[in-house]
């Protein structure tokens, strides 16, 4: 049977796009190689800063960076496109523009799956970067879904954390930082986590909640490994 295959828009950062190729490797049981996931990887670095364009103001548009991208895994042949960065989401529509395959969004998924598991009116945790917030990237999905997103009083401090990961790696001020804010977000009242930073889902396997956590990057890797089982056409 011929598998479908995910192009995966990476670089936003390396790490992350790293990161979601273990999860999908981890969410297949597999005897030899070949029951693995076939993916396509545009790991491009050199697009343009999300948090510069959308926070700063100062930097360039990365839509047509990414809308090239999308092109040229759709050219290799994906048959659906996945990108591992929660805030490049505001630029999807750019990107489904680009190209006739789909993308699996992860901003979506990961709503949809908290649908599954918490009651209409529920508020939603975010540890994501604060431009998530300031673009709206959940906001339309969570409408939808009846659901309301609960934010911790300091954002600064969560981007201050994805940029020390991005330099410097894990470390255990940036661990400090996220556990204090999920444990602020369950003191607020919200049903459960989003870890909506792929940053931060490099830290998602050693963080403790009182409440349920979705990581949108274990969300993503289940998503691409339902396409590459499905039937192609």
């Amino acid at each position: 049977m011929t598998r479908n295959v995910v192009g995966i828009l990476g670089g936003m950062g390396p790490e992350a796009t790293i990161l979601l190729q273990q999860r999908v490797l981890a969410s297949v049981t597999a005897r030899d190689d070949g029951d693995h996931v076939p993916l396509l990887i545009d790991m491009n670095p050199q697009v343009p800063s999300r948090i510069a364009h959308l926070i700063e103001g100062t930097g360039r548009d990365p839509a047509p960076t990414l809308a090239e991208m999308a092109r040229r895994l759709e050219t290799a042949g994906a048959t659906a496109l996945a990108m591992p960065c929660n805030t490049a989401h505001h630029y999807a529509p750019q990107i489904e523009a680009a190209v006739s395959i789909p993308l699996l969004n992860m901003v979506d998924l990961a709503v949809a799956r908290a649908a599954e598991i918490v009651p209409k009116g529920s508020s939603i945790g975010i540890l994501a970067s604060p431009a998530v917030r300031l673009v709206g990237v959940l906001d339309p999905a969570l409408e939808r879904a009846g659901l309301t997103a609960l934010w911790p009083d300091d954002t600064d401090q969560l981007l201050s954390a994805i940029r020390s990961i991005k330099a410097h790696g894990l470390t255990p001020a940036t661990r400090r930082i996220l556990s204090h804010a999920a444990s602020e977000l369950a003191g607020k009242g919200a049903a459960l986590v989003f870890i909506a930073c792929s940053e931060f889902s490099l830290l998602a396997p050693s963080l403790s909640s009182a409440i349920p956590i979705i990581d949108t990057v274990d969300v993503l890797a289940g998503a691409i490994r339902d396409h590459s089982q499905m039937k192609s056409s």
